[in-house]
């Protein structure tokens, strides 16, 4: 606008009246006392003293306490082991008499649960990762180098076949199936690959390659069952797959005791042993049970990741699990995704249960050859969070505590069952995240502001 000749004063700009009233209700507000606490201004107001931007350091240490999913991850182990401990002394005779006169020697019932709990938990991880009593024996001279990887050597061979069938029940999840039959998938898989172990003449190399890939024919053929009933009539696989466990576990059982197939030197149900031609190689030695499969476990799960994140099949695979309904409209076969993905989840079951006989852990079929790979393959799924190399991890802490469990309980006393409640509760703590948060009052996770920080380069 112009100048006003009449009243010989220009008109005032809008935005000067603006930040004239801004500055003088500042001062204002300065003048009054506080009665109130107030929350600091996202902005300083113009001309003022600039905003003091946090550190990297800062940043990490505000998200560090936040509910994100390593921190739940692992106040969830935190919390599994205060209860087993809780559990250790409540189970104990001994120490639990010592809280009869706490009042009186409060010392006594102190000392005896730590000195309880502290062994036995060194002795789950000198059985599982590392003794120094035995590295120390072999810089004196005194063992040799096996007896200071024997703790690694068993956790890995009890992690292989887990990874595997914990794949089995991630695939079958990230596709929107519940695969429960990942344990009569792996006893399928684990009849062929023996039979094939046992029966066939081949030459070595040859016949390890054959016997791996009948343990995976027979997981692929018990997961195809499910996964055609599924698609063709709509059957829940979660029944056909508890179904086919049990025929699949009565079936090992009358298959044992059959001519040709029982050991002929035994009266019990055990067959005869698989030939070494068609044995996984060991990794370390004779004297260390950690085999190949181990390798294969590694690169089942990268291929699973490739599969699920950079593949067709794996986008069509996850479209059906998220919603079956729009990848039909968009023209995804949800009737052929459904049978392949019950296929390839028994393949890996099968994998899994092949390792079991083809490995170390066993070199005949038994009634409990398979154990519960299967089963245990749904907590490690779940502890992965459904991830490829989530599961794998979450294998390899399930198979350091199975290890860890044996000297565990020969050293300390404290029954292999913990170790089965142990894990339960790492499963149960972390599905149950706002548990977890409200124990240890956790704060809102804050990875906004940290990607925002980081883009304006603080």
């Amino acid at each position: 606008m112009s100048d006003n000749p009449q009243s010989g004063s220009p008109d005032k700009d809008p935005a000067t009246e603006a930040q004239a009233a801004h500055d003088a209700l500042g001062n204002t507000e300065r003048a009054e006392p506080a009665t109130t606490p107030q929350a600091e201004p996202a902005t300083r107001p113009q001309g003022g003293a600039p905003e003091a931007k946090p550190t990297l350091g800062r940043l990490f240490l505000d998200n560090l306490w936040a509910a994100n999913t390593f921190t739940v991850t692992l106040l969830s182990l935190v919390l599994a082991i205060v209860v087993g401990g809780i559990l250790m002394i409540i189970s104990d005779p001994d120490v639990l008499s010592t809280y009869s006169y706490i009042t009186a020697r409060p010392r006594d019932a102190l000392d005896s649960s730590w000195t309880l709990v502290s062994e036995a938990y060194a002795n789950l991880f000198k059985g599982a990762v590392f003794d120094p009593e035995t590295f120390s024996g072999w810089l004196n001279g005194n063992n040799g180098w096996e007896a200071v990887l024997a703790p690694i050597s068993e956790t890995l061979t009890y992690t292989a076949p887990l990874v595997f069938t914990g794949l089995s029940v991630a695939l079958a999840f990230r596709g929107g199936l519940f695969n429960i039959g990942a344990q009569g998938q792996a006893t399928i898989g684990v009849i062929l690959a023996a039979l094939a172990g046992f029966l066939l003449p081949l030459p070595p190399g040859l016949h390890l390659l054959v016997a791996v890939l009948a343990g995976a024919l027979g997981g692929a053929i018990w997961g195809f069952v499910p996964g055609i009933l599924k698609a063709r009539t709509g059957a829940h696989e979660v029944i056909i797959t508890i179904m086919l466990n049990y025929v699949a576990t009565y079936f090992l059982t009358w298959l044992i005791v059959q001519n040709g197939v029982q050991d002929p030197t035994r009266t019990d149900a055990i067959s005869k042993a698989v030939d070494s031609s068609a044995q996984l190689p060991r990794l370390l030695g004779d004297n260390l049970r950690v085999h190949a499969g181990i390798l294969l476990a590694v690169l089942a799960t990268w291929a699973v990741a490739w599969l699920l994140n950079r593949s067709t099949l794996g986008f069509e695979l996850r479209a059906v699990g998220a919603n079956p309904d729009a990848a039909r409209t968009a023209g995804i076969s949800v009737t052929r995704t459904f049978v392949l993905i019950m296929v390839f989840a028994g393949i890996l079951a099968g994998l899994g249960g092949s390792n079991m006989v083809l490995g170390s852990t066993a070199s005949a079929l038994t009634p409990l050859v398979v154990a519960q790979i299967g089963f245990d393959g749904i907590l490690v799924a779940l502890l992965g969070r459904l991830k490829p190399w989530g599961v794998a991890i979450a294998a390899l802490l399930f198979g350091a505590l199975q290890a860890g469990g044996n000297r565990m309980q020969s050293y300390s006393g404290i029954s292999l069952e913990l170790v089965t409640v142990l894990q339960a509760l790492i499963v149960i703590f972390i599905a149950a995240p706002a548990l977890v948060k409200a124990i240890f009052q956790l704060r809102a996770a804050r990875a906004a502001r940290l990607q925002t920080s980081l883009a304006k380069g603080w």
